[in-house]
Formats: C-alpha cells, structure tokens, sequence
C-alpha cells in the first residue's frame, strides 16, 4: 500500500506533471505539494485535499485514507518551555517528547506589532505529528 507522499507522486508524474506544475493545476502552495511528496506533511487541510484531488484526478476520499492516523496527546506546557529555551540557546540536538526521534528545529526572526526584532523557536519530528509553534 502506498504511502500519501508515494501516492501523490505517482499519480503526479502519471500526468506528466512537475511538483511546481501540480500546485499551478490544483492551486497549492509549491511547498506544500513539496512536503507531502518528502513525507513530511502527513495531514491535509479539506481544502488541500479537495484542491490536490481534482489536479490528481483522484477522489479526495483516496487522499484521505492514506494520511496519517495519530491520537493527539497533549505534552505539558512546563517539557514545550523547556524545549523552546533549548532551541533559543542554539541546542540542535533535540528529540521529541512523544517518540523520541530527532527533531528538526529553527529560530525563526519575527516582528512584533511595535516592530520589534523578535525570535521564535520551532521545530517539528521527524516520525509523528509533534510540533513547536
């Protein structure tokens, strides 16, 4: 059974298409069509699916059943303080909290409403569905 990134990238070159060509035809964002074929975006919003469906002539349903099935648990607020700090200090080697696999993590450069220099940290697994917004 496929996978949705090994679904999506199947049915995309069966039409000749590129990744950047298949966000033209179905109007997604190029990073994301990107993502889901690496594997790293492993849930669609209904309007990414419905939009990515028509431009794969599939039914969204198919896209549907091939994502990925997490129960959500939520991580304490005191273990997502701590791994923000973390990052914020420039710690790279980082593991999540659910799993235990790597995390990929950045500090992203924002502005606040006063036009302040401010820093976010960020980071995703690279196994399940855990994040650092």
């Amino acid at each position: 059974m496929d996978t949705l990134a090994q679904f999506v990238q199947r049915k995309r070159e069966a039409l000749g298409l590129t990744p950047f060509g298949l966000s033209k035809k179905c109007n997604v964002p190029a990073v994301i069509i990107e993502e889901i074929e690496a594997g790293r975006e492993l849930f669609l919003s209904v309007t990414v699916r419905q939009n990515l469906a028509k431009g794969l002539r599939c039914l969204a349903e198919e896209l549907k059943a091939l994502e990925k099935d997490f129960e959500f648990e939520q991580v304490p607020m005191e273990v997502m303080d701590v791994l923000k700090q973390r990052i914020l200090n420039g710690e790279t080697e980082l593991y999540c909290p659910k799993c235990k696999s790597p995390l990929k993590v950045k500090i992203e450069e924002m502005y606040d409403l006063e036009d302040n220099l401010v820093y976010a940290p960020r980071g995703y697994c690279t196994k399940c569905v855990f994040q650092i917004k």
